[in-house]
Protein backbone atom coordinates (compact mmCIF):
# COMPACT_ATOMS: atom_id res chain seq x y z
CA UNK A 1 0.00 0.00 0.00
CA UNK A 2 1.38 3.62 -0.95
CA UNK A 3 2.64 5.67 1.73
CA UNK A 4 3.49 9.16 2.18
CA UNK A 5 6.91 9.80 4.40
CA UNK A 6 7.69 12.83 6.21
CA UNK A 7 10.50 12.68 8.17
CA UNK A 8 9.93 14.77 11.85
CA UNK A 9 13.93 15.37 12.00
CA UNK A 10 16.54 14.71 9.86
CA UNK A 11 18.77 12.72 12.25
CA UNK A 12 15.79 10.20 13.03
CA UNK A 13 16.92 6.89 11.69
CA UNK A 14 12.81 5.96 10.92
CA UNK A 15 10.17 8.95 9.63
CA UNK A 16 6.97 8.74 10.16
CA UNK A 17 4.37 7.89 7.65
CA UNK A 18 0.99 7.77 7.55
CA UNK A 19 -1.93 6.02 5.72
CA UNK A 20 -3.06 8.56 2.49
CA UNK A 21 -6.46 9.26 2.67
CA UNK A 22 -7.87 9.00 -1.32
CA UNK A 23 -9.48 12.53 -0.81
CA UNK A 24 -6.54 14.68 0.10
CA UNK A 25 -5.53 16.33 -2.81
CA UNK A 26 -4.34 19.54 -3.92
CA UNK A 27 -2.30 21.27 -7.01
CA UNK A 28 -0.60 23.28 -4.23
CA UNK A 29 1.14 20.12 -3.17
CA UNK A 30 3.48 21.19 -5.66
CA UNK A 31 5.02 23.90 -3.61
CA UNK A 32 5.75 21.21 -0.60
CA UNK A 33 9.41 19.88 -0.53
CA UNK A 34 8.48 16.22 0.16
CA UNK A 35 10.50 12.93 0.13
CA UNK A 36 8.16 9.92 -1.55
CA UNK A 37 9.18 6.36 -1.42
CA UNK A 38 8.41 4.65 -5.10
CA UNK A 39 5.07 4.31 -5.75
CA UNK A 40 2.74 2.72 -8.25
CA UNK A 41 1.90 5.56 -10.92
CA UNK A 42 -0.94 5.97 -9.99
CA UNK A 43 -0.92 6.62 -6.83
CA UNK A 44 2.14 9.00 -6.60
CA UNK A 45 0.12 12.26 -7.44
CA UNK A 46 -2.07 11.27 -3.98
CA UNK A 47 0.69 10.65 -2.02
CA UNK A 48 1.92 13.98 -2.09
CA UNK A 49 -1.72 15.53 -1.83
CA UNK A 50 -2.03 14.39 1.41
CA UNK A 51 0.19 16.86 3.23
CA UNK A 52 -1.17 19.71 0.64
CA UNK A 53 -3.71 20.19 3.06
CA UNK A 54 -1.39 21.63 5.66
CA UNK A 55 -1.55 25.46 2.74
CA UNK A 56 -5.54 25.60 3.07
CA UNK A 57 -5.47 24.75 7.10
CA UNK A 58 -3.20 27.81 7.02
CA UNK A 59 -4.95 30.12 5.16
CA UNK A 60 -7.40 31.96 7.28
CA UNK A 61 -11.09 31.09 7.86
CA UNK A 62 -13.38 32.62 5.70
CA UNK A 63 -14.85 35.93 6.98
CA UNK A 64 -18.23 34.81 6.29
CA UNK A 65 -19.94 31.56 7.98
CA UNK A 66 -20.39 29.01 5.29
CA UNK A 67 -23.34 26.90 4.54
CA UNK A 68 -23.07 23.11 2.93
CA UNK A 69 -25.12 22.42 -0.11
CA UNK A 70 -26.95 19.29 -0.24
CA UNK A 71 -24.73 16.80 -2.26
CA UNK A 72 -21.86 19.27 -2.68
CA UNK A 73 -18.11 18.20 -0.99
CA UNK A 74 -18.07 22.21 1.23
CA UNK A 75 -14.22 23.47 0.62
CA UNK A 76 -11.71 23.84 3.44
CA UNK A 77 -10.53 26.70 2.70
CA UNK A 78 -14.12 28.41 3.75
CA UNK A 79 -14.50 26.18 7.15
CA UNK A 80 -14.09 28.04 10.72
CA UNK A 81 -11.03 26.53 12.65
CA UNK A 82 -11.01 25.81 16.43
CA UNK A 83 -9.43 23.67 18.85
CA UNK A 84 -10.79 22.46 22.45
CA UNK A 85 -11.08 19.77 24.74
CA UNK A 86 -13.05 16.47 24.15
CA UNK A 87 -15.47 16.45 26.95
CA UNK A 88 -18.87 14.41 25.30
CA UNK A 89 -19.12 11.63 22.67
CA UNK A 90 -22.53 10.13 21.65
CA UNK A 91 -20.45 7.99 19.15
CA UNK A 92 -23.47 6.16 17.67
CA UNK A 93 -24.77 9.65 16.19
CA UNK A 94 -21.44 10.78 15.65
CA UNK A 95 -21.67 13.79 17.43
CA UNK A 96 -20.52 15.13 20.81
CA UNK A 97 -18.75 18.21 22.69
CA UNK A 98 -16.24 20.53 22.85
CA UNK A 99 -14.68 22.94 25.06
CA UNK A 100 -13.20 25.45 23.09
CA UNK A 101 -9.78 27.19 23.74
CA UNK A 102 -10.22 30.97 24.15
CA UNK A 103 -8.43 33.72 25.74
CA UNK A 104 -10.69 33.23 29.02
CA UNK A 105 -11.00 30.78 31.64
CA UNK A 106 -10.73 27.71 29.70
CA UNK A 107 -12.09 25.31 32.67
CA UNK A 108 -15.31 27.86 32.63
CA UNK A 109 -15.81 27.37 29.05
CA UNK A 110 -19.50 25.85 28.54
CA UNK A 111 -19.22 22.29 25.92
CA UNK A 112 -19.88 22.88 22.55
CA UNK A 113 -22.23 20.73 20.68
CA UNK A 114 -20.66 19.92 17.16
CA UNK A 115 -21.87 16.85 15.02
CA UNK A 116 -19.67 15.12 11.90
CA UNK A 117 -21.27 15.95 8.61
CA UNK A 118 -22.24 12.90 7.15
CA UNK A 119 -18.60 12.83 4.92
CA UNK A 120 -16.68 14.12 7.90
CA UNK A 121 -13.89 12.75 8.87
CA UNK A 122 -12.21 11.99 12.31
CA UNK A 123 -8.25 10.91 12.67
CA UNK A 124 -6.31 9.61 15.75
CA UNK A 125 -3.01 9.13 15.80
CA UNK A 126 -2.47 9.91 12.16
CA UNK A 127 -4.93 7.85 10.85
CA UNK A 128 -8.62 7.07 10.17
CA UNK A 129 -10.70 6.83 12.99
CA UNK A 130 -13.91 7.02 14.59
CA UNK A 131 -15.22 8.85 17.50
CA UNK A 132 -15.58 5.97 19.68
CA UNK A 133 -11.70 5.50 19.19
CA UNK A 134 -10.71 8.91 20.95
CA UNK A 135 -10.52 8.94 24.97
CA UNK A 136 -12.38 11.95 26.38
CA UNK A 137 -10.31 14.93 27.46
CA UNK A 138 -8.14 14.51 24.41
CA UNK A 139 -7.38 17.93 22.87
CA UNK A 140 -8.86 18.41 19.35
CA UNK A 141 -8.24 20.33 15.86
CA UNK A 142 -11.53 21.25 14.54
CA UNK A 143 -12.86 22.12 11.02
CA UNK A 144 -16.55 23.08 10.95
CA UNK A 145 -19.41 24.55 8.79
CA UNK A 146 -22.89 25.67 9.54
CA UNK A 147 -25.46 23.15 9.49
CA UNK A 148 -26.86 22.55 5.95
CA UNK A 149 -29.81 21.48 7.14
CA UNK A 150 -31.04 23.62 10.17
CA UNK A 151 -34.19 21.77 10.45
CA UNK A 152 -32.71 17.96 11.00
CA UNK A 153 -29.44 19.19 12.43
CA UNK A 154 -28.51 16.76 15.63
CA UNK A 155 -27.06 19.31 17.95
CA UNK A 156 -28.42 23.10 18.72
CA UNK A 157 -28.96 25.93 15.69
CA UNK A 158 -27.38 28.96 16.85
CA UNK A 159 -27.13 32.46 15.66
CA UNK A 160 -24.97 32.57 12.48
CA UNK A 161 -22.45 35.08 14.30
CA UNK A 162 -22.47 33.57 17.27
CA UNK A 163 -18.87 32.69 17.02
CA UNK A 164 -18.11 36.63 17.98
CA UNK A 165 -20.00 36.36 21.04
CA UNK A 166 -18.14 37.41 24.46
CA UNK A 167 -19.26 35.07 27.33
CA UNK A 168 -17.89 36.40 31.08
CA UNK A 169 -14.95 35.03 31.87
CA UNK A 170 -14.88 32.67 29.22
CA UNK A 171 -13.89 35.40 26.02
CA UNK A 172 -15.00 35.14 22.96
CA UNK A 173 -15.43 32.70 20.69
CA UNK A 174 -16.50 29.40 22.30
CA UNK A 175 -19.89 28.04 20.83
CA UNK A 176 -19.42 29.05 17.08
CA UNK A 177 -22.37 28.25 15.37
CA UNK A 178 -20.05 26.70 12.24
CA UNK A 179 -20.59 23.29 14.36
CA UNK A 180 -21.29 20.81 11.63
CA UNK A 181 -17.73 19.54 11.17
CA UNK A 182 -15.31 18.68 7.99
CA UNK A 183 -12.46 17.80 9.73
CA UNK A 184 -11.44 16.61 13.47
CA UNK A 185 -8.05 15.59 14.25
CA UNK A 186 -6.03 14.99 17.43
CA UNK A 187 -2.68 16.45 18.10
CA UNK A 188 -0.09 14.06 16.58
CA UNK A 189 -2.72 14.16 13.25
CA UNK A 190 -2.61 18.00 12.39
CA UNK A 191 1.20 18.71 13.15
CA UNK A 192 1.54 15.41 10.49
CA UNK A 193 -0.57 17.33 8.31
CA UNK A 194 0.84 20.63 8.96
CA UNK A 195 4.24 19.40 8.79
CA UNK A 196 5.23 20.52 12.41
CA UNK A 197 6.79 19.07 15.24
CA UNK A 198 6.97 19.99 19.16
CA UNK A 199 10.73 20.72 20.18
CA UNK A 200 11.63 20.25 23.59
CA UNK A 201 13.18 23.01 25.46
CA UNK A 202 13.29 22.19 28.94
CA UNK A 203 12.54 19.72 31.70
CA UNK A 204 11.40 20.70 35.45
CA UNK A 205 10.91 17.32 37.46
CA UNK A 206 9.69 16.23 40.84
CA UNK A 207 8.56 13.38 42.22
CA UNK A 208 7.77 11.82 38.67
CA UNK A 209 6.05 14.87 37.24
CA UNK A 210 6.37 18.34 36.50
CA UNK A 211 6.45 20.94 33.50
CA UNK A 212 8.03 20.65 30.26
CA UNK A 213 8.61 23.77 27.95
CA UNK A 214 8.08 23.59 24.17
CA UNK A 215 7.15 25.04 21.07
CA UNK A 216 5.23 24.41 18.14
CA UNK A 217 7.04 24.63 14.89
CA UNK A 218 8.17 23.34 10.97
CA UNK A 219 10.10 20.38 11.15
CA UNK A 220 13.16 22.95 9.48
CA UNK A 221 12.51 25.45 11.71
CA UNK A 222 15.40 27.54 13.76
CA UNK A 223 12.72 28.41 16.37
CA UNK A 224 13.28 31.95 16.52
CA UNK A 225 10.12 33.28 16.54
CA UNK A 226 8.19 30.18 17.95
CA UNK A 227 6.55 30.63 21.14
CA UNK A 228 7.19 28.55 24.01
CA UNK A 229 4.55 26.84 26.01
CA UNK A 230 4.93 25.26 29.59
CA UNK A 231 2.84 21.54 29.22
CA UNK A 232 2.50 19.15 32.55
CA UNK A 233 3.86 15.44 32.80
CA UNK A 234 3.18 12.79 35.25
CA UNK A 235 4.02 9.14 35.83
CA UNK A 236 0.89 8.71 33.84
CA UNK A 237 2.76 10.39 30.86
CA UNK A 238 3.25 7.28 28.13
CA UNK A 239 6.53 7.81 26.36
CA UNK A 240 6.84 5.93 22.71
CA UNK A 241 10.25 4.91 21.56
CA UNK A 242 10.59 2.31 18.55
CA UNK A 243 8.66 -0.47 19.73
CA UNK A 244 9.09 0.10 23.60
CA UNK A 245 6.23 2.32 25.77
CA UNK A 246 8.63 3.85 28.67
CA UNK A 247 7.63 5.67 31.49
CA UNK A 248 9.10 9.10 33.43
CA UNK A 249 10.87 6.73 35.47
CA UNK A 250 12.23 4.88 32.74
CA UNK A 251 13.91 8.10 30.96
CA UNK A 252 15.05 9.28 34.46
CA UNK A 253 16.95 5.94 35.04
CA UNK A 254 18.77 6.21 31.39
CA UNK A 255 20.12 9.62 32.51
CA UNK A 256 18.16 11.27 29.88
CA UNK A 257 15.99 13.75 32.36
CA UNK A 258 17.23 14.30 36.07
CA UNK A 259 15.64 12.95 38.88
CA UNK A 260 14.77 16.24 40.33
CA UNK A 261 15.21 19.80 38.77
CA UNK A 262 16.16 21.50 35.51
CA UNK A 263 17.88 20.00 32.70
CA UNK A 264 17.39 21.63 29.15
CA UNK A 265 16.33 19.25 26.34
CA UNK A 266 18.07 21.54 23.64
CA UNK A 267 15.06 21.23 20.80
CA UNK A 268 13.97 17.74 20.89
CA UNK A 269 11.94 17.19 17.96
CA UNK A 270 8.32 14.62 19.38
CA UNK A 271 5.36 14.59 18.34
CA UNK A 272 2.85 14.78 21.20
CA UNK A 273 -1.09 13.89 22.67
CA UNK A 274 -1.97 16.66 24.57
CA UNK A 275 -4.84 16.46 27.16
CA UNK A 276 -6.31 19.11 29.62
CA UNK A 277 -6.70 18.37 33.53
CA UNK A 278 -7.35 20.79 35.94
CA UNK A 279 -4.11 22.61 36.81
CA UNK A 280 -3.44 24.54 40.58
CA UNK A 281 -2.43 27.72 40.79
CA UNK A 282 -5.03 30.15 39.15
CA UNK A 283 -3.60 29.47 35.69
CA UNK A 284 -6.00 29.64 33.08
CA UNK A 285 -4.97 27.39 30.13
CA UNK A 286 -2.78 24.71 30.29
CA UNK A 287 -2.14 21.36 28.48
CA UNK A 288 -1.01 18.42 30.25
CA UNK A 289 0.67 15.94 27.95
CA UNK A 290 -0.93 12.48 27.75
CA UNK A 291 1.87 10.93 25.04
CA UNK A 292 5.25 11.72 23.58
CA UNK A 293 6.72 9.71 20.61
CA UNK A 294 10.38 9.94 20.11
CA UNK A 295 11.05 9.05 16.89
CA UNK A 296 9.29 7.72 13.63
CA UNK A 297 8.96 3.97 14.56
CA UNK A 298 6.93 4.89 17.39
CA UNK A 299 4.28 7.38 15.64
CA UNK A 300 4.00 5.29 12.77
CA UNK A 301 3.12 2.03 14.99
CA UNK A 302 0.35 3.81 16.59
CA UNK A 303 -0.93 5.08 13.08
CA UNK A 304 -0.75 1.39 11.99
CA UNK A 305 -2.68 0.04 15.06
CA UNK A 306 -5.34 3.33 14.82
CA UNK A 307 -5.61 1.91 11.17
CA UNK A 308 -6.41 -1.71 11.68
CA UNK A 309 -9.40 -0.69 14.55
CA UNK A 310 -10.66 1.83 11.89
CA UNK A 311 -10.48 -1.02 9.11
CA UNK A 312 -12.09 -3.73 10.80
CA UNK A 313 -14.70 -0.98 11.79
CA UNK A 314 -15.86 -0.17 8.12
CA UNK A 315 -16.12 -3.25 7.31
CA UNK A 316 -18.34 -4.48 10.05
CA UNK A 317 -20.41 -0.83 9.32
CA UNK A 318 -20.04 -1.09 5.79
CA UNK A 319 -18.31 2.21 3.20
CA UNK A 320 -20.61 5.39 3.62
CA UNK A 321 -21.07 7.31 0.31
CA UNK A 322 -24.25 9.63 -1.20
CA UNK A 323 -26.07 8.91 -3.78
CA UNK A 324 -25.24 11.11 -7.39
CA UNK A 325 -28.13 9.78 -9.57
CA UNK A 326 -30.46 6.88 -10.04
CA UNK A 327 -31.82 5.27 -13.22
CA UNK A 328 -34.87 3.46 -12.53
CA UNK A 329 -36.14 0.74 -14.67
CA UNK A 330 -39.02 -1.54 -14.76
CA UNK A 331 -40.71 -3.64 -11.37
CA UNK A 332 -37.78 -1.44 -9.14
CA UNK A 333 -34.74 -2.10 -11.00
CA UNK A 334 -32.00 0.80 -10.63
CA UNK A 335 -28.89 1.52 -11.15
CA UNK A 336 -27.32 4.00 -8.95
CA UNK A 337 -24.56 6.26 -9.14
CA UNK A 338 -22.93 7.11 -5.88
CA UNK A 339 -19.66 8.65 -4.77
CA UNK A 340 -17.79 7.35 -1.72
CA UNK A 341 -17.06 9.01 1.36
CA UNK A 342 -12.79 9.93 1.59
CA UNK A 343 -10.53 9.68 4.18
CA UNK A 344 -10.16 6.02 4.91
CA UNK A 345 -7.10 3.34 4.20
CA UNK A 346 -6.66 2.68 0.32
CA UNK A 347 -7.11 -0.94 1.10
CA UNK A 348 -10.76 -0.64 1.81
CA UNK A 349 -11.45 1.93 -1.44
CA UNK A 350 -9.86 -1.40 -2.79
CA UNK A 351 -12.31 -3.72 -2.32
CA UNK A 352 -15.28 -2.18 -4.80
CA UNK A 353 -14.30 -3.66 -8.02
CA UNK A 354 -16.02 -3.87 -10.87
CA UNK A 355 -18.45 -6.71 -11.14
CA UNK A 356 -18.27 -7.66 -7.54
CA UNK A 357 -21.97 -8.42 -5.87
CA UNK A 358 -22.33 -5.43 -3.19
CA UNK A 359 -25.45 -4.49 -1.04
CA UNK A 360 -26.82 -0.73 -1.05
CA UNK A 361 -28.54 0.13 2.56
CA UNK A 362 -30.21 3.84 3.31
CA UNK A 363 -28.87 5.52 5.81
CA UNK A 364 -28.76 8.65 7.92
CA UNK A 365 -26.98 11.52 7.77
CA UNK A 366 -25.66 10.02 10.99
CA UNK A 367 -24.49 7.16 9.05
CA UNK A 368 -26.92 4.84 10.86
CA UNK A 369 -28.27 2.44 9.05
CA UNK A 370 -32.09 1.41 8.47
CA UNK A 371 -32.78 -2.13 9.77
CA UNK A 372 -36.33 -4.19 10.06
CA UNK A 373 -35.22 -4.99 13.13
CA UNK A 374 -34.36 -8.58 13.21
CA UNK A 375 -31.97 -9.63 10.83
CA UNK A 376 -29.64 -6.96 10.40
CA UNK A 377 -28.47 -4.10 7.78
CA UNK A 378 -28.84 -6.65 5.00
CA UNK A 379 -32.78 -7.50 5.70
CA UNK A 380 -33.18 -3.84 4.23
CA UNK A 381 -30.19 -3.54 1.80
CA UNK A 382 -30.54 -3.09 -2.12
CA UNK A 383 -28.89 -6.18 -3.88
CA UNK A 384 -27.27 -6.02 -6.75
CA UNK A 385 -23.49 -5.63 -8.81
CA UNK A 386 -20.63 -2.84 -9.13
CA UNK A 387 -20.91 -2.38 -13.37
CA UNK A 388 -18.36 0.25 -13.04
CA UNK A 389 -16.01 1.85 -10.57
CA UNK A 390 -14.75 5.17 -11.54
CA UNK A 391 -11.81 7.96 -10.29
CA UNK A 392 -11.99 11.61 -10.51
CA UNK A 393 -9.38 13.43 -12.35
CA UNK A 394 -7.55 16.33 -10.43
CA UNK A 395 -8.43 17.95 -7.30
CA UNK A 396 -11.00 15.91 -4.61
CA UNK A 397 -12.46 17.84 -2.14
CA UNK A 398 -11.77 17.00 1.86
CA UNK A 399 -15.03 14.36 2.50
CA UNK A 400 -14.91 12.56 -0.94
CA UNK A 401 -12.85 9.85 -1.80
CA UNK A 402 -13.32 10.61 -5.79
CA UNK A 403 -14.72 7.07 -6.30
CA UNK A 404 -17.59 7.07 -8.00
CA UNK A 405 -19.43 3.69 -8.83
CA UNK A 406 -22.77 2.02 -10.81
CA UNK A 407 -24.27 -0.30 -9.04
CA UNK A 408 -26.91 -2.27 -10.01
CA UNK A 409 -30.10 -3.55 -8.30
CA UNK A 410 -33.15 -5.72 -8.78
CA UNK A 411 -34.94 -3.78 -6.12
CA UNK A 412 -34.29 -0.09 -5.27
CA UNK A 413 -35.55 0.91 -2.02
CA UNK A 414 -37.01 4.00 -0.32
CA UNK A 415 -34.06 6.03 0.97
CA UNK A 416 -32.03 4.88 -2.22
CA UNK A 417 -32.59 9.14 -4.03
CA UNK A 418 -30.07 11.76 -4.77
CA UNK A 419 -28.06 13.56 -2.43
CA UNK A 420 -29.38 11.13 0.33
CA UNK A 421 -26.70 9.26 2.72
CA UNK A 422 -26.19 5.33 1.38
CA UNK A 423 -24.03 2.42 3.05
CA UNK A 424 -21.97 0.01 0.81
CA UNK A 425 -20.57 -3.50 1.33
CA UNK A 426 -19.13 -5.32 -0.99
CA UNK A 427 -20.63 -9.21 -0.36
CA UNK A 428 -17.13 -10.27 0.88
CA UNK A 429 -16.97 -7.66 3.43
CA UNK A 430 -18.93 -9.66 6.80
CA UNK A 431 -22.34 -9.59 7.46
CA UNK A 432 -22.84 -8.87 10.98
CA UNK A 433 -25.41 -7.36 12.85
CA UNK A 434 -24.99 -3.86 14.09
CA UNK A 435 -25.97 -2.96 17.76
CA UNK A 436 -29.46 -1.30 18.71
CA UNK A 437 -28.66 2.41 19.10
CA UNK A 438 -26.41 1.92 15.49
CA UNK A 439 -29.39 1.64 13.12
CA UNK A 440 -33.25 3.09 12.49
CA UNK A 441 -35.69 0.61 12.90
CA UNK A 442 -38.24 0.38 9.91
CA UNK A 443 -41.51 1.58 12.43
CA UNK A 444 -39.60 4.78 13.46
CA UNK A 445 -42.41 7.66 13.91
CA UNK A 446 -40.40 9.87 15.72
CA UNK A 447 -37.78 12.23 15.74
CA UNK A 448 -36.78 11.37 19.35
CA UNK A 449 -35.97 7.38 17.72
CA UNK A 450 -33.95 8.72 14.91
CA UNK A 451 -31.37 10.86 17.48
CA UNK A 452 -32.32 11.57 20.33
CA UNK A 453 -33.18 15.68 19.43
CA UNK A 454 -30.60 17.95 20.26
CA UNK A 455 -32.85 19.25 23.20
CA UNK A 456 -30.19 16.75 25.31
CA UNK A 457 -27.36 19.20 24.85
CA UNK A 458 -27.85 23.05 26.29
CA UNK A 459 -28.18 25.51 24.00
CA UNK A 460 -25.08 27.86 25.16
Amino acid sequence: MSRLFLNIEDRFSNPISFHLPLPLRSQSARMLKLSLIPMHPTLTSLAALYISLSLLANAASADEPFRPEPGTFPPLEKSHSYRGELVFVDHANRRGSIRVQSIGVFRRNAPHPFAMLPYGIVRYRGAPADLRDIPLGTIMHVRAFLPPDPTISAVPVLPVDNRKKTVSLSGVGIAPAENHVLLLEDEPSYCQREGKVWKLKEVNLQNNQGMVLASLEAKQSDGDDASVESMTFDAATRIWRGRERLSVKDLIDEGNWPASGKKSLGGQAVLLGLTWKPTPGGVFTRFHISDIWLDGTAMQRATDNQNEVHKAFIRGRWMPAWVDAVEYGKFGHATVTATLFGGMDASLYADFKQGIAALMNAAENTLKHTEGGTAGPSQMAARGSILEVTTTPGDVPLGSSGIQIRFEMDLITEGIRPTRVVRIRPANWPDVHVPREEYLSDGASSVNERFPTPDIFPKY
